[in-house]
């Protein structure tokens, strides 16, 4: 059983994505949003009632409209986000009582895989070493010291899976400095942290009650209700009790029985800034990527332009780029973006700045 978790806000992808409009519902790579692609990713795969979607109720409708195979109640409504460790617990808890016997796989909707039958593989291995009892984790090779990611430090071999290696989980370490980045990648021991999770459904809330026993406590509350005709008035009265957490620092940093499966050849990529969607996408001789209708550069390198009208004009907004190097510049219908590409990742503090102005109307795509 699959939980495509459709979550997060995308704030570093300002202004193209929006609270109303987040980053996995756009199409970064393609004609398919980064959602659709996971889906994808999927479907040929696993049978569609096989599969489900996580996400806050005010995304629920735009998510429907872009997975039409997927069934009503194949969607889990978080009243309001609280973190994966609570949505994954809840999905958990949902599975037991339909699918006690289920391997759950936790995904996200805004990863770019560039190789999803090497996925599918991997994914079938961590399968066989979820059923040992392991909670098992997909770990990216670092190929350079990146302070934007969490890293995994694994340690003795616990065995070949359908020709993949895990691992005993030694350590989960957060977003290192410089320093520490660079002795991570270079002792070949630890690998990114994917976001991704597969485990039996009885050991993963077998391992909530020992960990978080909090959020096991409030979920035991909701559990009688689940699939009755209260159980909406029951998650909406109960929801707000609970302490956002992450599944990371919840979770798997505390327990024991965790095994990283190094995920080689995946071509994966966290869309998490501009700067690294401009990495994923095809540049010109001149490192530019244009996605523009109409444009101009002279003496301009390795910058990006992503200029996207609500509607077509009969002449279109030219953008002229002279001699500026590693720009980033995004002009949607009402918000210009200009900034460094090394200061992608802080595009968020704008969005943070806006909230304090009160201009949130400049962070909903719909005025």
């Amino acid at each position: 059983q699959a939980l495509v978790m459709a979550g997060g806000g995308g704030t570093r992808l300002w202004p193209l994505s929006r609270t109303d409009r987040p980053k996995q519902l756009l199409r970064l790579l393609g004609d398919r949003s980064l959602f659709q692609m996971a889906l994808d990713r999927l479907q040929p795969w696993l049978p569609v009632d096989h599969i489900h979607v996580a996400a806050p109720a005010d995304l629920v409708p735009a998510l429907r409209a872009q997975a039409p195979s997927l069934a009503s109640e194949a969607f889990l409504v978080e009243p309001s986000p609280k973190g994966t460790a609570a949505v994954i617990a809840l999905a958990a808890l949902q599975l037991s009582r339909t699918h006690p016997e289920s391997v759950m796989l936790c995904l996200t909707a805004d990863h770019h895989i560039g190789n999803p039958d090497r996925l599918r593989a991997l994914l079938e291995a961590a399968v066989d070493v979820a059923e040992t009892g392991s909670l098992v984790t997909l770990g990216i090779p670092a190929t350079s010291p990146d302070t934007g990611y969490g890293y995994i430090e694994r340690g003795e071999s616990i065995g070949v899976f359908r020709g993949v290696e895990a691992f005993r989980a030694r350590a989960f370490k957060e977003k290192p400095n410089l320093e520490l980045a660079e002795k991570y990648v270079g002792d070949g021991l630890h690998t990114w942290n994917s976001g991704m999770f597969v485990w039996r459904v009885d050991r993963v809330l077998e391992a909530f009650r020992r960990w978080m026993p909090d959020l096991a406590s409030i979920l035991s509350e909701i559990e009688p209700a689940l699939g009755t005709p209260s159980e909406s008035e029951v998650l909406e009265s109960v929801w707000p009790r609970i302490r956002p957490e992450t599944i990371d620092f919840g979770l798997m940093e505390r327990a024991d029985n965790v095994a990283v499966l190094p995920a080689t050849d995946l071509m994966w990529a966290d869309i998490g800034s501009w700067d690294r969607l401009h990495e994923l996408r095809h540049p010109d001789a001149d490192g530019n990527v244009l996605e523009t209708r109409a444009w101009l550069a002279i003496d301009s390198k390795r910058s990006m332009v992503l200029a996207r009208d609500r509607e077509e004009r009969q002449k279109p907004k030219l953008v002229a780029l002279l001699g500026v190097e590693d720009l980033v510049i995004v002009d949607t219908h009402d918000a210009l973006l200009v900034c460094r590409r090394d200061r992608a990742a802080d595009v968020r503090l704008l969005v943070d700045r806006l909230r304090e102005l009160g201009m949130d109307t400049y962070l909903v795509w719909e005025p």
